[in-house]
């Protein structure tokens, strides 16, 4: 006969106790960050395709031109950022999801995340070199 008030009695899910896992709070701040960066990128992405379409017959010097102006280089800007922060959220679902072996996701993760850093970096600096450079 089972005791009411054993020191054994969980109130985790069957498979918290199998995992031995409590609830971490990081889901739901994931899920939260994935759908506000989707949501920046609605705009931001409209706003890029309509530049793109209206500079399809543009010279370099007009492209230049267009990248000097201060909304758009700051609009540039956080389209990049935003659309980098987004990928590395999806990528890293998808490696937790679908990759089990721990050493294996922890590498994948690490070189992920150099990546991300060094595509952001890259990004900005070509924006800002375009602007000092070609800008004049």
């Amino acid at each position: 006969m089972k005791r009411l008030f054993n020191k054994e009695t969980s109130y985790r899910s069957p498979l918290g106790q199998v995992r031995n896992l409590g609830s971490s709070h990081n889901g739901t701040h994931h899920f939260i960050a994935q759908r506000l960066t989707a949501i920046a990128l609605i705009p931001l992405i409209f706003w890029f395709v309509c530049c793109l379409t209206s500079m399809a017959t543009a010279t370099h010097a007009e492209a230049v031109e267009w990248i000097n102006y201060p909304a758009n280089t700051v609009l540039f800007s956080i389209l990049i950022l935003v659309l980098i922060h987004h990928a590395h959220l999806g990528l890293q679902m998808v490696v937790e999801d679908y990759i089990h072996t721990s050493v294996m996701k922890a590498l994948i993760m690490v070189g992920m995340k150099f990546f991300m850093i060094a595509l952001t970096v890259a990004s900005v600096i070509a924006i800002f070199r375009t602007i000092f450079v070609f800008g004049g």
